[in-house]
């Protein structure tokens, strides 16, 4: 079965906790604290690969989760850090936060891709050491990694979308224009998945192709494999649109173009707007009045019309040259832009739970959802930094603060974070 979509579960690596130790040998007086800080969580990690054609993988796996980081021990000894977990997907993969439907990645390229990013380890005591705090016995807890439900969505890269109805001889065409060998029989769906071939027109010419299939009326509506596939098309820089121009089986040429036409606007408007060339095939099955009328409707529509027999190679040259010409005047295979889950959807889904502690005169603050917003935010930068200050205060986060005592100056802790309280 051809999976080209999934939904699945991600979990950082949780940081190490820091260690509260302290120095302890013989003649030495007063050893002072030397806790180790805990190691950092793994990451999440997507990398593409090319051997991958499916998300099948997915279909039975939905939980990943990544290694935690080791504690902090005396002698300020660092915790481990925790291994990152590296998932494998197909070149094209469009990783998506389910909720929020935000785009956080094209795997269209070669870049790792860190989705979930581990828990850095908490601090052990010896950091908390100073000239009034001389044995802090206290530390951090390591920060918990990033979790997200996600959706991973492939949208196969390539240059040229071969469409039209079953039968009409898509996977013919590309199995004798290119390296590329479908299955080929004469019954419907013989296509069960999308094929891609490399079209080579010199040393360093060359294009992909993609045969699309389960395109009948109704697909744009989700009907059959519909929606499945004709996700394909989305990138796709041009489209090859191949008719029986003999309507061999009984189907009427100029009913076909017309709903595949119209099932490709129902899906994605922008795909009707999309440069197009029509290959007439079968012609060999057609009469002449039949070749000349379905030429006459396409070109009156100032599109390129090519005739073609694909089994016997005849015309296909034609087509394929006209193919590369079009394409050294189109802009580039669509790549999505990286979007990052809103703020402002991470603020509505905050469930406002926290937990604040005092440890000489440090107030530690723990809520996991508020590392997420944190994580989100560049402090450095002004408008961020405020808009963090009104997620604490909207959040009661800052009249807790003050009902245990806060004064001016004290150090507020946010996992990794630290700032001086000021009215």
């Amino acid at each position: 079965m051809f999976i080209d979509i999934a939904k699945i579960n991600i979990k950082a690596g949780n940081g190490g906790n820091g260690a509260v130790t302290f120095r302890r040998e013989k003649y030495v007086a007063a050893g002072g604290p030397n806790g180790g800080d805990g190691g950092k969580g793994g990451d999440i990690v997507f990398v593409v690969d090319n051997n991958l054609s499916t998300l099948a993988d997915f279909r039975y796996k939905r939980k990943y989760k990544a290694e935690n980081g080791a504690d902090g021990s005396k002698n300020h000894c660092y915790g481990k850090s925790g291994e990152d977990l590296i998932i494998k997907v197909p070149r094209g993969t469009i990783i998506r936060e389910v909720e929020s439907g935000a785009i956080l990645r094209d795997m269209s390229d070669d870049e790792p891709f860190i989705a979930a990013r581990g828990g850095k380890g908490g601090w052990g005591n010896s950091h908390f050491a100073s000239s009034t705090r001389q044995a802090p016995r206290f530390a951090k807890l390591g920060a918990p990694g990033e979790e997200w439900d996600i959706s991973l969505e492939l949208k196969l890269i390539a240059d040229v979308g071969i469409i039209g109805f079953p039968n009409v001889g898509k996977s013919t065409l590309i199995s004798v224009v290119s390296e590329a060998k479908p299955i080929i029989a004469d019954y419907h769906f013989t296509t069960i998945t999308p094929v891609l071939g490399v079209i080579r027109m010199g040393i360093d010419s060359s294009f992909v192709m993609a045969d699309i299939p389960g395109l009948i009326e109704g697909a744009g509506d989700g009907v059959g494999l519909g929606h499945q596939f004709l996700r394909h098309i989305e990138r796709c820089r041009m489209l090859v649109h191949i008719v029986d121009v003999a309507g061999s089986e009984g189907r009427d040429p100029f009913d076909d173009y017309r709903i595949i036409n119209e099932e490709l606007e129902k899906f994605n408007p922008d795909l009707a707007t999309r440069p197009v060339i029509v290959a007439g095939n079968k012609i060999d099955l057609a009469t002449d009045e039949q070749r000349e009328s379905f030429r006459k409707f396409i070109e009156d529509q100032g599109l390129s019309y090519f005739e073609i027999c694909a089994p016997i190679v005849e015309g296909t040259k034609e087509l394929i040259n006209a193919v590369a010409k079009m394409l050294a005047t189109l802009p580039p295979v669509v790549v999505y832009e990286d979007e990052g889950v809103p703020l402002e959807f991470l603020e509505k889904k905050k469930d406002d739970g926290f937990k604040v502690t005092v440890e000489d005169d440090v107030y530690i603050i723990e809520a996991e959802w508020l590392l997420k917003i944190l994580n989100q935010c560049n402090i450095d930068d002004y408008a961020s930094l405020k808009y963090f200050q009104r997620v604490l205060d909207q959040s009661g986060i800052l009249a807790e603060l003050r009902k245990m005592g806060i004064g001016e100056g004290d150090t507020v802790s946010i996992y990794d974070f630290e700032f001086e309280y000021v009215e």
